[in-house]
């Protein structure tokens, strides 16, 4: 939609950043309405939205789902849902105004009837909520049934706007299982929707702190005159979270730590760290960009795999206190299972900024601690001068950090007060909490906004889903030949012995979240 100076006001989520278009009048369909993303997620997002003012001026939300349910059932279900899982608290009379917005729709998702009985629904909305005949589609469906509600969709004539609206659809990870299967589910929606309409999601990348990678490279000459391999030694990311497979055994027993996290979330926040510059801060000059980065990542292939990827899998131990019992033993987990829990990868871009800088990636169920970070380690500087002091100096490190208490902070040497020379690391933390002194919006808020304002920057194109397939599979591929290389950790533990080793031999030690 072209920017008019009607629709051009400040959008509460990018104040001080940009003057953008805020959302058109739209119904927004969620298939898969009585899930646990809608009620976790979804539903609590656009509370949330509501509340701080920001959803479009007129919005209808429209649950579809394959259970026999009234309105209001529908409704009370959401808000037990937006009390417990919301940001803020869900007050009676700010939920009685967004609720009113919400409706339930029956329909198996194979039944063609069904489709056109909800095309007729939105038309009545159009007319009844002034949704002016805009369409989002959200797929929060496991990924098997996106060939069926696409068919349909495009069957009953909804894949198109009315009177001049659009239709958009957001789809969901995992958005494949390998390359293959990728381009099977990018051609499934190919038929349905424009590549400028398909808006696949990855929630990492609604994080604040993710989004600020780029201000904090770009705006910042300090920064973005050091982020290179002349003056970085090496980068490490990080993905650490203490809980198990937690309900998720069959989809994350065929998945595993690499396809279900360094796939998606952790080549993402690479591409970020190792862009270069965009010529323009529209979605596909960014995205180009951290295209590039993908097919710059050297392969990983053979050999080469059992000597840059480690991958391991929990054994029992305790995290907090508690005793934790095995991957293998795990309910729903067949007892010789080899899917790794645990991946640490050394990865290498061959391009001129980055040459000879390794990018160490891990991430892992069970450990100590929640908590994902990107830790930029420069080198060292000459030691000679404080050398006859008996004194060390630590490297500079910036560290962002995604998730929990999110924030950006920089370690630097400063001499202890006192009369002797001693040198000691000190922080210089910039928290978004304390700086801004609010609350920052949930991932899943930013990029349902952004999807009603048909901003796809935060959102995967579908080269940027093939090439990390492309550079994910040849390890798997590696592992399929062999299984003496997997390795075990207790829970508990930062990981395998054999992680630690993969590190040490880039003279390198894992920082410790």
């Amino acid at each position: 939609m072209p920017h008019t100076e009607a629709n051009l006001q400040r959008n509460p989520l990018r104040e001080g950043l940009e003057i953008r278009s805020m959302p058109t009048p739209c119904t927004l369909v969620i298939f898969g309405a009585t899930g646990d993303l809608t009620r976790r997620k979804l539903v609590p997002a656009l509370y949330n939205l509501s509340v701080d003012g920001v959803l479009p001026s007129a919005i209808s939300v429209v649950g579809v789902a394959r259970r026999e349910m009234s309105d209001e059932t529908f409704r009370s279900g959401l808000h037990e849902s937006a009390t417990k899982f919301s940001r803020q608290p869900v007050r009676d009379s700010e939920w009685a105004d967004f609720s009113s917005a919400i409706c339930y729709h029956r329909a198996a998702f194979d039944d063609a009837q069904a489709f056109h009985s909800l095309a007729r629904k939105l038309a009545e909305l159009d007319v009844t909520r002034g949704t002016r005949g805009n369409r989002l589609f959200y797929l929060a469906v496991a990924p098997d049934q996106f060939g069926i509600i696409l068919d349909n969709l495009r069957a009953s004539g909804l894949t198109s706007g009315v009177n001049g609206g659009w239709a958009r659809v957001i789809v969901e990870k995992p958005f494949g299982s390998d390359l293959a299967s990728a381009r099977r589910l990018n051609t499934l929606v190919e038929e349905a929707f424009a590549e400028a309409d398909t808006y696949r999601i990855d929630h990492y990348l609604g994080k604040e702190t993710a989004q600020n990678i780029m201000v904090l490279r770009f705006a910042n000459a300090l920064f973005e005159s050091m982020w290179n391999a002349q003056h970085i030694e090496h980068v490490q990311i990080t993905a650490s979270e203490p809980l198990g497979v937690e309900g998720r055994a069959g989809y994350y027993d065929k998945a595993g730590a690499l396809r279900d996290m360094v796939q998606n979330h952790l080549l993402q926040l690479l591409c970020l760290t190792a862009m270069e510059p965009p010529v323009g801060l529209d979605a596909d000059s960014i995205r180009d960009e951290k295209v590039k980065v993908l097919r710059s990542l050297r392969p990983i292939v053979g050999d080469d795999v059992f000597r840059h990827v480690v991958r391991a899998q929990y054994a029992a131990g305790s995290i907090d206190g508690r005793c934790v019992a095995a991957y293998r033993r795990e309910d729903k987990i067949p007892p010789t299972s080899e899917t790794e829990t645990f991946v640490a990868l050394e990865a290498h871009i061959d391009n001129w900024r980055w040459a000879g800088v390794p990018f160490f990636v891990r991430v892992g169920k069970r450990l100590p601690k929640a908590a994902t970070e990107i830790a930029i380690h420069f080198k060292s500087v000459p030691h000679v001068l404080f050398k006859a002091a008996g004194e060390t100096v630590d490297d500079n490190v910036l560290v962002i950090r995604i998730q929990p208490d999110e924030g950006i902070s920089l370690r630097m040497s400063a001499k202890m007060p006192g009369t002797s020379l001693r040198i000691e690391p000190v922080k210089m933390d910039f928290r978004y909490g304390t700086s801004f002194g609010k609350a920052t919006p949930e991932a899943y808020e930013r990029l349902l906004i952004d999807a009603m304002s048909g901003d796809a920057t935060l959102f995967a194109r579908r080269d940027e889903v093939e090439e990390a397939w492309k550079f994910v599979d040849s390890i798997h591929a590696a592992w399929e030949s062999r299984s003496d290389d997997l390795a075990f950790y207790p829970a508990g533990s930062w990981g395998p012995d054999a992680a630690d080793e993969l590190a040490r031999r880039s003279d390198v030690t894992w920082r410790r979240l």
